[in-house]
């Protein structure tokens, strides 16, 4: 078996990668900035992440922020010539290059850079979580009105689906850009937001608010959207009734409010 090394391993996604590439028996290396023996800041670099990327196979690249993936993105794939590493495994997300939205750009540069590493690479696209909903859904109810921008629609993936699909392609050859990998529903995200809301037992008035720039045309249109390639299995519903228990919520109930 190969040794990995999983960067952003305690977060949400790079977790579920590392437990499931350890049960496959492979040896594992979690790199985080907090977890040691390899606490590192990709955006730093240093001697730290040349250690720990010393030896190893293949990286499966999931640390990511609001701000400095590109510089994190330089100082890993120079670790990784200078270690010899095989393969680098990206997940980036749906839509990056038909959604100019800041973050959005920032991950399609990564990607760029992993294209031109000189490296074995292999990048998979996935639409967001459906943990992202649910944080972005919290917020917007802490007022009275949940306010969403009208016209989008959603397709959330389980993130431990993209999990499996990472381990996948860390322990085969490198295969460059791979099929996308979307969420079983594609649907307005008012609907998800009501799912939410009757899960969660919040009471609150749903308004669709039209907003504009370039960003929000770019979601209006779909271009974070990937219905041809619908792969994922597990619902938002399955979701939030893991999330909050009680009864199974039914899609697009609870029409009630504006």
């Amino acid at each position: 078996m190969t040794t990995i090394l999983v960067t952003g391993g305690t977060g949400t996604l790079g977790r579920l990668v590392a437990e499931r590439l350890r049960a496959g028996g492979h040896e594992v290396r979690v790199l985080s900035r907090h977890s040691e023996p390899y606490a590192v800041d990709l955006r730093a670099g240093g001697a730290g992440l040349d250690t720990a990327v010393a030896g190893v196979d293949t990286i499966v690249h999931c640390a990511t922020a609001q701000k400095g993936d590109e510089q994190a993105a330089q100082n890993l794939i120079r670790a990784a010539r200078g270690a010899g590493v095989r393969h680098l495994v990206y997940v980036s997300i749906v839509g990056v290059d038909e959604v100019p939205f800041p973050y959005y750009r920032s991950k399609l540069a990564v990607e760029r850079l992993v294209e031109e590493s000189g490296l074995g690479w292999t990048v998979l696209r996935a639409t967001q979580f459906h943990d992202l909903l649910i944080m972005m859904f919290r917020g917007l109810s802490k007022l009275p009105v949940m306010f969403l921008p009208a016209g989008v629609r959603d397709q959330p993936v389980e993130v431990a689906e993209v999990a499996d699909r990472l381990v996948e392609l860390a322990a085969a050859a490198p295969a460059g850009r791979v099929e996308d990998m979307g969420g079983p529903e594609v649907r307005p995200l008012e609907s998800f937001a009501r799912a939410y809301l009757k899960a969660s037992g919040r009471r609150r008035a749903v308004v669709n608010v039209p907003l504009w720039g370039a960003a929000y045309r770019g979601f209006r249109s779909g271009g974070h959207l990937t219905p041809r390639r619908a792969v994922g299995k597990g619902t938002f519903e399955e979701h939030l009734e893991r999330r909050f228990g009680g009864g199974r919520v039914q899609a697009g109930s609870g029409r009630s409010g504006v």
